[in-house]
């Protein structure tokens, strides 16, 4: 954690991996606009979906303003986090988020770019679920990272932080 707060480490970096729709996305697609980047899996019971509500809330509250800034949710599930799953859930919270899901490799490079704890945990009754840090992640229209939102954070935290880098170009 010390890294995301105090900045020790580079936060960030390239990753190629698909959408919900079958197409191959980079960071590079994302330069020009403020990327909210947040971390987890679709059959996450609780702090994953509820993070994603605050992230569309945030979008919403926005408005016109919320072009200029775009969500993305990277899968650390991608066995069960196809794109076809990606494309049944991600609206549901927001038309704009965009799914991003990959082969094992693909997820661990991007998830260790952005100093993401994840590991998955087996259950008793055979199947597993997945513990993960569950940080959103800012990052300016150049991919720099500007900084972390812990979970929990509420769409109006989000944007007396995110409002100053609108209106900067």
């Amino acid at each position: 954690m010390d890294v995301l707060m105090w900045n020790r480490e580079p936060v960030g970096g390239r990753f190629a991996l698909v959408d919900q729709n079958g197409r191959t996305r980079t960071d590079a697609d994302f330069r020009g606009r403020l990327l909210l980047l947040y971390f987890g899996f679709t059959s996450c019971p609780d702090v994953c979906p509820t993070d994603l509500q605050e992230i569309a809330r945030a979008l919403d509250l926005l408005g016109a303003e919320g072009e200029a800034l775009q969500p993305v949710f990277i899968t650390l599930d991608p066995d069960r986090d196809t794109t076809a799953l990606l494309a049944e859930y991600v609206p549901n919270f927001h038309p704009r988020l965009i799914g991003l899901t990959g082969c094992l490799e693909s997820i661990r490079e991007a998830a260790d770019a952005y100093k993401v704890f994840y590991e998955r945990v087996a259950r008793p009754d055979g199947s597993y679920t997945i513990d993960h840090s569950a940080f959103v992640y800012l990052m300016d229209r150049a991919g720099t990272y500007l900084g972390f939102f812990p979970p929990g954070t509420s769409a109006e935290r989000m944007l007396a932080i995110i409002r100053p880098h609108l209106s900067s170009r």
